[in-house]
């Protein structure tokens, strides 16, 4: 029987290009959690905001964000994700990082970038979607733009209990947000993720948050706010099962493979 798994949601109003800075509130924040959580998720681009001038902030893997995920996820013992600007072999990568309580980790990158931001001309779309299993639960982290595409998140023959987006949302389509995040839970028959940050970017863009923790039914679990908070929530797997088997969508679903 698969345990209760406890998700705890990161939202915060992040300081523009300043990776520094980002890290010292994100462990602010983290120090108020007064009980265990499994999988702790952060906002997209944690260390900077969504920004398109990622030379002066761009890190390589294992320097100081992985290894601040690193020290993150041995003191809570939790997962901890969330993506930050990574620059590999001369590209940029909007790299969502998946680190493990032992130090072992894998990573996503964006596969759709988001073209009216100009994100398609700085950084380099991914090719492979990763599915993570923790604590007997399957697991598909996402990011941001990545919600209006549905193909892309398609869970084929339930291969994942859990999706994530984690996201720089502004507030301007905080509706389509909560909608899509909602449409992903009721058309995956899973439990969505969404966290998001607040407050206005460096490029003036207001981000109102919404963040929220949706079930297989298309019901929010937790309520929207717009302020900074860390919202902790256990979600069942047996109740996801048993929908699943009252009503099982999958068996209907049609067959495909992307790549």
């Amino acid at each position: 029987m698969t345990a209760p798994l406890t998700v705890t949601l990161v939202q915060a109003d992040l300081h523009w290009e300043n990776p520094t800075a980002n890290r010292a509130m994100f462990e602010e924040m983290l120090s108020e959690l007064t009980e265990p959580t499994d999988l702790i998720v952060l906002p997209e681009m944690f260390t900077t905001g969504f920004t398109m001038n990622p030379a002066p902030v761009a890190e390589v893997m294992n320097l100081t964000t992985t290894r601040w995920m690193k020290q993150i996820a041995a003191q809570y013992q939790a997962v901890v994700t969330g993506s930050f600007v990574v620059q590999e072999n001369g590209k940029y990568y909007n790299r969502l990082v998946w680190m493990q309580p032992d130090g072992t980790y894998d990573y996503y990158d964006k596969r759709h970038l988001f073209r009216m931001g100009n994100e398609h001309e700085v950084y380099t779309a991914g090719n492979r979607r990763i599915i993570k299993n923790w604590k007997g639960w399957n697991i598909c982290p996402l990011i941001c733009y990545d919600l209006r595409f549905p193909v892309w998140s398609r869970n084929v023959d339930n291969q994942y209990d859990v999706l994530i987006y984690t996201a720089n949302w502004p507030a301007v389509r905080e509706s389509v947000w909560k909608s899509l995040l909602t449409a992903r839970a009721i058309e995956n028959q899973c439990y969505v993720v969404g966290v998001n940050r607040i407050g206005e970017d460096g490029n003036g863009l207001a981000h109102s948050g919404a963040s929220g923790l949706i079930n297989s039914r298309g019901e929010w679990i937790s309520y929207p706010q717009s302020n900074a908070l860390i919202h902790t929530h256990t979600i069942n797997y047996e109740e996801l099962s048993t929908f699943r088997e009252r009503f099982p969508v999958s068996l209907d679903g049609d067959k495909f493979q992307i790549f």
